[in-house]
C-alpha cells in the first residue's frame, strides 16, 4: 500500500500525534520545591567584591607625586584673632596628590568601607 504525500494526510497524522500525547501532562504540579537563595547571594557578593575593590584603589590623580601635579599646591585660611586652627585645602587634595584613591579621601573613604572588597 503506497501512501501519497498530501496536506490532508499530514494534518490527520499531526492531529493523531497531538491527541496521543495530550494526556501525559494532565496532572497539575502540586509539590513545588523551595529555592535556596543563599548560594546565589553569596556568589553575588563575592563577585561584587572583586569588581569593586579595584575601583576603591583607583589612582584618581594621574600626575600624583610629579612636578606637574596641580593638586600638590594648597591654600590655608586662618581666621584673625579667633584662635581657631587654619582651614586648608590640603586636607582633601593631600591624599590625591600622594597617589591615593577614593578609599583615601576623608569623607568618601569611610563610606566605601561598607562595600565588599
Amino acid at each position: 500500500m503506497a501512501f501519497k504525500k498530501s496536506g490532508a494526510g499530514l494534518a490527520v497524522l499531526g492531529a493523531a500525534m497531538l491527541l496521543g500525547t495530550g494526556t501525559a501532562h494532565a496532572n497539575p504540579v502540586t509539590n513545588l520545591q523551595r529555592n535556596d537563595v543563599a548560594p546565589a547571594v553569596g556568589g553575588l557578593t563575592g563577585a561584587l567584591g572583586y569588581g569593586v575593590a579595584p575601583v576603591k584603589d583607583l589612582r584618581l590623580d594621574p600626575f600624583a607625586q610629579s612636578s606637574a601635579d596641580v593638586l600638590n599646591n594648597g591654600v590655608a585660611v586662618q581666621p584673625e584673632n579667633s584662635g581657631l586652627a587654619p582651614v586648608a585645602t590640603t586636607t582633601v587634595t593631600g591624599p590625591l596628590s600622594d597617589g591615593g584613591g577614593p578609599r583615601d579621601l576623608p569623607a568618601v573613604g569611610p563610606l566605601l568601607g561598607v562595600l565588599p572588597g
